[in-house]
């Protein structure tokens, strides 16, 4: 019996730890306050979208708390579609807002949001949905720059930037 009692606790505090870790890997949720060592999963209330230089890719789009965001090709402008869903979004959380949305060094007409399947409105820039790089953990980052050929950082007109890309490659898919 007591050894019964041992595996149970064990059982129950690997579930609990492996709870905890899934929390906190950017699950694309819309709560805001991110995973360990400051990982935001989204964009929420009150955002901002401005510019910044960005080391190797230039001048592109951020949120409110500096991190970098990225457009993906095979999102679609006309109309704006997303195609990142699911496994896709865990590395890739949607850029998503509640609330207004102001710009500092973006043309406010270029900013919108497209209602994703679970019902959050992702920021578009230039009709592109916006998203966040997992591996991302730290203002100013752009790991995901080329990502497979298919992600990059977006400019303040919703361009891809151009100025450097990534190796391509995260061991195979970048999601």
């Amino acid at each position: 019996m007591h050894a019964t009692q041992h595996l149970t606790g064990y059982a129950a505090t690997g579930a609990a730890i492996l709870t905890l870790t899934l929390a906190g890997c950017g699950s694309g949720g819309s709560s805001g306050s991110g995973g360990p060592a400051g990982t935001p999963a989204a964009v929420t209330t009150a955002t901002t979208l401005m510019t910044a230089k960005v080391d190797k890719v230039g001048t592109v789009v951020t949120d409110s708390r500096g991190y970098v965001l990225y457009r993906f090709d095979a999102d679609s402008i006309h109309p704006t579609k997303v195609s990142c869903y699911g496994t896709c979004a865990v590395v890739w959380p949607a850029a998503t807002a509640k609330g207004s949305v102001t710009v500092k060094g973006i043309d406010k007409s270029l900013v919108s949001t497209v209602k994703r399947s679970g019902g959050a409105s992702q920021l578009t820039l230039a009709g592109w949905p916006l998203y966040r790089y997992a591996k991302d953990d730290q203002p100013k980052e752009a790991y995901g720059q080329g990502v497979d050929g298919t992600w990059w950082a977006v400019t303040p007109t919703g361009a891809k930037a151009t100025a450097a890309t990534s190796s391509g490659s995260t061991g195979g898919s970048g999601y």
